[in-house]
């Protein structure tokens, strides 16, 4: 059976002017348990860096495949955006990662950044942006109050 890694939490991490930021140390650990390297890219959605387990980007691609017609614009389109833009991110001794300053621009990070686990993946955003977000989205799932349904037990 395979383990499934999920990012939670949010947390908050000093940029310093490399634009180094430490890797929250359960994102970390979960780098290391699935054996495998951190990848980031522009969001396509929102003002922030999206980041996930490498694997996720190898589930995207066969999706993308298999869903779209290989030739589409959109499917070209899409795949210039997420793998035309993504990168590997390994962090160093010290648990840090350098990202870009096309990813630091894109999501207005100076010398604050918000980790925001999202399941598979994750978020990086400014911390002013991230606080209007999450009022927005808490805002709006008030107003919905969305459910999940619950596979039926058959036993």
């Amino acid at each position: 059976m395979r383990k499934t890694f999920l990012f939670m939490d949010t947390v908050t991490n000093k940029v310093d002017a490399k634009g180094r930021v430490s890797l929250p140390a359960d994102y970390r650990s979960i780098v290391k348990d699935a054996q495998s390297e951190i990848v980031c890219y522009r969001s396509l959605t929102a003002p922030c860096i999206e980041g996930c387990l490498e694997d996720l980007l190898d589930k995207l691609a066969c999706e993308m495949e298999n869903s779209l017609d290989f030739f589409s614009s959109t499917q070209d389109e899409l795949t210039n955006l997420v793998f035309g833009d993504a990168k590997r991110y390994p962090f160093d001794s010290t648990g840090r990662i350098m990202l870009s300053a096309k990813l630091l621009k894109h999501a207005g990070i100076t010398d604050t950044a918000v980790f925001v686990g999202k399941g598979r993946k994750f978020q990086i955003w400014n911390q002013e942006n991230w606080a209007k977000e999450e009022a927005r989205i808490r805002t709006e799932i008030l107003k919905k109050r969305p459910s999940i349904r619950q596979p039926e037990n058959n036993a």
